[in-house]
Parts: structure tokens; sequence; C-alpha cells
């Protein structure tokens, strides 16, 4: 049943800053205008560009005060003009197919559009189901889609303890392929290889090149999935093979990310940039993308990996234990 309270929590931020700047806004209870859905959220599923949202590093500037959040799952509740109604009482959760000045999904209900609302496998909790589009649908877009990932290819894959690292490995293992993962200190190694990497390479400790030299007999990886950018990629485009790419989808160093000219020279690279936008902001590509998570899902090959969850309240201490880094897998907010 829809609640009924005139009112409900939303977290936007009025000023830039870290986590500190979120707060909780008592607003009237919104109602969705033509094509948008209402959901009322249960957990609230954590990213990587919403901190950098907050911080004003993301790809667009907030427009304050701001709302925040790409994915929620929950239980639809009203319909705006132009939906289809059956879709009010359906679980679903939101893929982040829109601006963060547009919309957000951080409050006890979020306003989104409906090209934004999916349902996903039943077997899925609704912790589980707030944290499965942001990192398959990036991993696909760039190792599936644009990557034409086949079996028995190397792929490194950097900041591989993230939710969309974790992502890439699962990928990389239902196609067949071997996955090279990175991760700054051993802390993180032992569950990296639990989760299905094929290798792990501890970049403060190990030569970066060697190893994939060692582990592919010198040929290199023909994929690279990075979401760090920065001085790094000319390791990477060492360790990267003869027309190999390198897929940039992130800037985590926060530094200027120098072109390695002669090494892609040589070697002929392509080094694209890529976010999931160009695969959301597609029909036919959101549809196909969407399935095979799905149906991954459903077969068992993937399981999203919750590290922590914080309640609703704490959603302040949610985003601290984020850029701290500490994590592996998602970290989920509930209501």
């Amino acid at each position: 049943m829809p609640d009924t309270a005139k009112t409900v929590k939303i977290v936007r931020f009025h000023k830039i800053g870290g986590p500190e700047v979120l707060q909780f806004d008592e607003l009237p209870l919104p109602e969705p205008g033509k094509g948008e859905v209402r959901l009322r959220v249960k957990a609230i599923g954590l990213n990587r560009a919403e901190s950098m949202f907050l911080h004003n590093r993301y790809l667009e500037s907030p427009v304050l005060p701001s709302t925040n959040g790409y994915e929620a799952s929950g239980i639809v509740e009203a319909v705006g003009h132009g939906v289809d109604t059956s879709w009010i009482g359906k679980t679903a959760s939101t893929t982040p197919a829109f601006s963060l000045n547009q919309y957000g999904v951080y409050g006890e209900v979020a306003i989104v559009p409906i090209h934004a609302v999916a349902e996903y496998p039943a077997k899925l909790s609704f912790e589980e189901g707030t944290s499965i589009w942001m990192q398959y649908i990036t991993a696909y877009g760039a190792l599936i889609y644009y990557g034409h990932l086949t079996k028995g290819d190397y792929v490194i894959i950097t900041a591989a303890s993230s939710s969309v690292g974790i992502a890439a490995i699962e990928i990389t293992k239902a196609e067949g392929a071997i996955s090279i993962a990175t991760t700054r200190t051993t802390a993180k190694k032992a569950e990296l290889l639990a989760l299905g990497a094929d290798h792990v390479i501890v970049t403060e400790e190990e030569d970066l090149v060697a190893r994939v030299n060692q582990i592919t007999a010198n040929q290199g990886a023909r994929l690279v999935f990075d979401p760090i950018g920065g001085k790094g990629i000319e390791a990477l485009a060492h360790a990267t093979a003869v027309l190999g790419t390198i897929f940039e989808y992130g800037a985590l160093a926060m530094e200027p990310t120098p072109y390695p000219l002669f090494t892609a020279l040589s070697k002929r690279l392509i080094i694209q940039g890529y976010t999931l936008r160009d695969i959301l902001a597609d029909p036919i590509k959101s549809q196909d993308a969407k399935k095979y998570v799905f149906d991954n899902i459903v077969a068992g090959k993937f399981k999203p990996r919750i590290d922590r969850t914080f309640p609703f309240a704490q959603i302040v201490e949610a985003h601290r234990y984020m850029e701290s880094n500490a994590q592996i897998g998602k970290i989920v907010v509930t209501l």
C-alpha cells in the first residue's frame, strides 16, 4: 500500500564538499510527472560517481541545492502521465540513465523517468537489486559491446575491488577469458582470488608490466579496463597487447593522464574513453545489456557482492566509508 505521509525525507546538499554536506530535507511528497514514476525506496546502492559529484569532480557540476544518487530499489507506488499503470506495486530498481541534476534517489522516495526503471530477478533482495545495473552494465559496455571479449582473452582490471571491478571479473570468467586484477596492497588479494580473479597483481609490491608479461607469455593483455587514469596509463600501455584496447572509464587518480604516444604507435593501441551512458542512452543497447545481466544473474554466474550496509540515517557515514576505499564490493544504504 502507498505511504500516505504528506512529507518525506530527501537527502540533498546545499554546498560543495565531502560527506558532511549531505543533509536530510523534509519536503512535500513529490508526484511523478509525464513519463515518470515514484519509487518507495527500500535500498540505495552507493557509487563513486556520487562522491565525485558531491565534490564537484564529476562529468557535470551540481546545481544547488542538489539531490544525488543513481541506484535504488523499491516498490513503484505512483506513475505519471503516459506510464503504464501496471507498474504500480512492482518491485524494481533504477538504472543510472539520467542526469544527477534532474533526478536523484537518495530519499524515502525517488522520482525517476520510466526508462530508468527495470525489474530485476525475483531471487534478489532489495539490497542486491540495487547493486547490479551500474556495475554490470559499465563492465558489459566496455568488455562485451565494444571489447568483443572472447574465450582466452587476457583482461587487466584495475581498481578490481570496486563493485565494477568485481563485475568485470565475473563477466571475464563467464566468457571464458582470463582476468588479471590489480590492487594497491595485499589487503584485498585473497578476497579477489576468492571472487574469481585468475591472477592478482599487488601494484605497490610488484612490477605490473613484468607480471603481465609473465602471465601472458610476453603477449600482453588484449583488453584493459581502467577507472583510474593518471600517469599509471604508461605502464598499462606497456602491458597491453599489440592492437589491444585500453578502456578509460574514470578519473580516480585526479591528475592529468598523459597519452602514451610512442607505445600506442608501436602497438597500434586504441585508448577509448567510455561511460555506460552510451549504452543506456540507446534503447536497443540498453535492452541487450539489461538482458545480459538479468540472464547471468538467473543462471548464477553473477552475484552482486555487498560489502557493508548502513541504515538511511547513517548515509553520511556510508559516504565516509566509501571515501576510505576499504570496501570490496558494493556499499548499500537501507530504509
